[in-house]
């Protein structure tokens, strides 16, 4: 890699400070870069045909800059290497005392690429023919409770056979890459992210016997959002990688599958994801 896009969350990166230096430290090493800063709430304000012309992109953030920014640059399949200046950052490879080595690396190309599987959501509204929205996830896809609803009432469909209905305060349908997100604080099962399957996992479920259940990344999954309360018209709000969310009612279903494309995740370090989650997790507690 010669060419560096610098994605940098300026809530993590006060005064731009590690930003600066990384941009110095490349042009120092023959490379180029530019950067985008943001809080990675908006869109990633770059141009598809400008943004073709690098060879990487380093992000520095948490997990959520990573998110943000394998979303809104995801059609040029640029490998992305993502630098923890967050808490947890399961996505987050390298910390920042490891960056200018790291640098070294992917300029003398000395890294591996790990493809992280993707699912895509159809949305389709009740009584309306088409598809209302049709998105990518490479975390999760997530339906909650819209407003002061108690609980809300969906039906989950695998491959057009009835697997459950869940009266829940929502559910989760996780990727292996979102397995260390929202799905386990939810209590559902954390799988490498080299895995090609599907978990879905209910949210607080008023049921005794309510598990997460794993599926094959090539089974189709349909969401059907169940009528609770007469009174009510917006039962649930569904989610693509936490991004501001889509009102559902009554009868809308979501349609959801593996996705044809990918996120590719640079890996430099010789540490297991077992490795890195044991750590992770024993510094958070």
């Amino acid at each position: 890699m010669k060419q560096f896009l610098i994605a940098t969350n300026y809530i993590k990166d006060e005064n731009l400070k590690l930003t600066s230096e990384i941009e110095e430290y490349i042009s120092a090493r023959g490379g180029s870069s530019k950067r985008i800063v943001g809080d990675m709430d908006g869109e990633v304000a770059y141009r598809m045909e400008e943004a073709e012309q690098f060879d990487g992109i380093i992000a520095l953030g948490g997990d959520g800059t990573i998110l943000k920014v394998s979303r809104d640059l995801r059609a040029l399949n640029i490998p992305i290497a993502g630098v923890n200046l967050g808490t947890l950052g399961f996505l987050a490879e390298v910390e920042p005392d490891q960056i200018f080595s790291v640098i070294d690396r992917l300029i003398e190309d000395d890294y591996a690429i790990e493809e992280r599987m993707n699912i895509r959501g159809a949305i389709y509204k009740d009584g309306h023919a088409g598809i209302l929205l049709d998105d990518v996830a490479l975390n999760d896809i997530v339906i909650t409770r819209a407003g002061f609803s108690r609980v809300i009432g969906l039906k989950i469909y695998v491959n057009g056979k009835v697997m459950d209905i869940y009266e829940a305060d929502g559910v989760i349908v996780s990727t292996p890459t979102g397995s260390t997100g929202y799905n386990l604080s939810a209590g559902g099962p954390i799988v490498s992210p080299k895995t090609s399957l599907m978990i879905v996992t209910p949210i607080s479920p008023h049921s005794l016997t309510s598990k997460s259940i794993v599926l094959s990344s090539e089974d189709e999954i349909m969401i059907e959002v169940l009528k609770m309360r007469k009174a009510q018209k917006e039962e649930a709000i569904v989610n693509f990688d936490g991004q501001p969310g889509t009102q559902l009612s009554a009868g809308d279903k979501i349609v959801i599958r593996r996705a044809e494309s990918i996120t590719r995740m640079v890996k430099l370090l010789d540490v297991s994801f077992y490795e890195v989650l044991r750590e992770k997790i024993a510094n958070h507690l």
